[in-house]
């Protein structure tokens, strides 16, 4: 059985600061979910506030979203920035500025402007070719 030699280019110093970058976008979220707990004085555990207080509900889901699709994003990035390390960076470059546009619109109070984040998807789907690209070479499906 032939294997495939996977080999890290130096480019993936890009991946790995993009990755960094994201714990920052982490850090920041939560920051802003503690100061609207403070503001609007919801105690722990509670994750939303009954009765319903909209604004701080807000402001926890796109911290909350970000939270639930963070793990694919991560594999995304780490796994296809070994074959393209320069495009999947931007990629996740990309999807890191929506995240931080999304936020920014859900902190509004209005859910809708949340949707101006949307664009971050093209980030994820760009990974996700990529990792498609990955496999394929890796079964030799595609020539490496």
């Amino acid at each position: 059985m032939a294997g495939f030699a996977v080999e890290v280019s130096p480019d993936y110093g890009y991946v790995i600061l993009v990755f960094i970058a994201s714990i920052f976008l982490l850090q920041w979220l939560g920051i802003r979910v503690g100061m609207a707990r403070k503001k609007y004085e919801v105690k722990y555990p509670k994750m939303y506030v009954e009765p319903y207080s909209h604004v701080f509900n807000c402001i926890q889901r796109a911290h909350q979203n970000t939270l639930e699709s963070y793990p694919m994003f991560l594999v995304l990035l780490l796994l296809g920035g070994i074959l393209y390390p320069k495009l999947s960076a931007i990629s996740g470059v990309l999807w890191i500025a929506s995240r931080v546009v999304y936020a920014m619109g859900y902190y509004t109070g209005d859910p809708e402007r949340r949707r101006f984040g949307a664009f971050g998807y093209i980030g994820l789907l760009t990974m996700l070719v990529i990792n498609v690209v990955f496999a394929l070479k890796l079964l030799g499906i595609i020539a490496a």
